[in-house]
């Protein structure tokens, strides 16, 4: 089939390229529009337009998803599907272009943790399970009908660094299953329970900060959906600490410092008992390991 492929994130690149090794043809890419970043103001790609260029496909990044000459060029490919991963809402009138529809990649099992950022969310909640849903794209974001699902394990030492890996995996091998049923005409398609949608906001700066009377399984899964980046921090004596890495520990003391530390080992106190911390970077200094910071710094 002639598909036009839309993306940004590091997450669709997985994507495309099982699709340019597929016997289907991608027209070109739509990405964001390039930014300005740095102390230089340097401009850089997204990383799917960096990636689509190194394989010779033409990419546009209309800054206006409804201006008119994108638009018609999209109508002028004469598409059978528009393909979308990790991108922006798209206006009615681009998801209406192809004749055979468009379709979105999302990394959860919707209706779960709809919104910009579910596999944050899902380790955030201490879900044990999560997966990638294909669908047809509606006008509100993340509810279409569902073509396809895969269910993935949470391991407990997951973190949203592995998570991201094996979903945007995963996700690539659904999404061709899903086009090739598209082409064959062999699908069923599941309706949405949207009395069973749960949100996956965008992560804030606030949302971040480590609330130290919520419990320790609590924050264990806060630093571990935030891992390596943004990262959960920690405010203590007014410095700021992201905490990388933390352990479940049946440490106790009747000392009641918010932090103990030993030769080696760091533990925070938290509403029902203490969290080992594993890695942290102080700020302005490298990632460390507790034993590395203990050599060197104290709180």
């Amino acid at each position: 089939m002639k598909i036009v492929f839309m993306g940004s994130a590091e997450f669709a690149i997985p994507s495309l390229e099982k699709l340019l090794n597929s016997h289907h043809e991608i027209i070109f890419a739509v990405s964001a529009p390039d930014k300005e970043r740095g102390r230089g103001k340097k401009i850089s790609f997204t990383p799917l337009k960096e990636f689509a260029i190194e394989k010779g496909l033409e990419v546009l990044t209309p800054i206006n998803l409804k201006d008119e000459e994108f638009i018609q060029k999209l109508k002028k490919t004469n598409a059978d599907l528009f393909v979308i991963v990790a991108f922006r809402i798209l206006p009615k009138e681009v998801l209406q272009i192809p004749q055979k529809g468009s379709i979105n990649l999302h990394a959860s099992l919707l209706p779960k943790y709809r919104g910009a950022a579910p596999i944050h969310w899902a380790l955030i909640n201490g879900e044990k399970e999560t997966g990638v849903t294909t669908f047809f794209l509606d006008e509100k974001v993340d509810t279409g009908n569902i073509i396809l699902q895969e269910k993935i394990k949470i391991e407990d030492d997951d973190n949203l660094g592995s998570l991201y890996e094996k979903l945007k995996i995963l996700g690539a091998d659904v999404l061709l299953k899903t086009i090739e049923k598209i082409e064959n005409g062999f699908y069923e398609l599941t309706k949405q329970d949207n009395s069973l949608a749960t949100p996956a906001p965008k992560i804030t700066k606030e949302l971040c900060k480590i609330d130290l009377k919520r419990t320790s399984v609590e924050i264990h899964n806060l630093v571990r959906g935030l891992s390596p980046h943004p990262s959960a921090i920690l405010e203590y004596n007014g410095k700021s600490y992201k905490i990388i890495k933390t352990r479940l520990t049946n440490f106790n003391s009747q000392n009641s410092e918010t932090i103990i530390t030993t030769k080696k080992e760091i533990f925070l106190k938290t509403s029902d008992g203490y969290l080992e911390i594993l890695e942290l970077q102080p700020e302005g200094r490298k990632k460390m390991s507790a034993e590395e910071f203990l050599r060197g710094y104290s709180f």
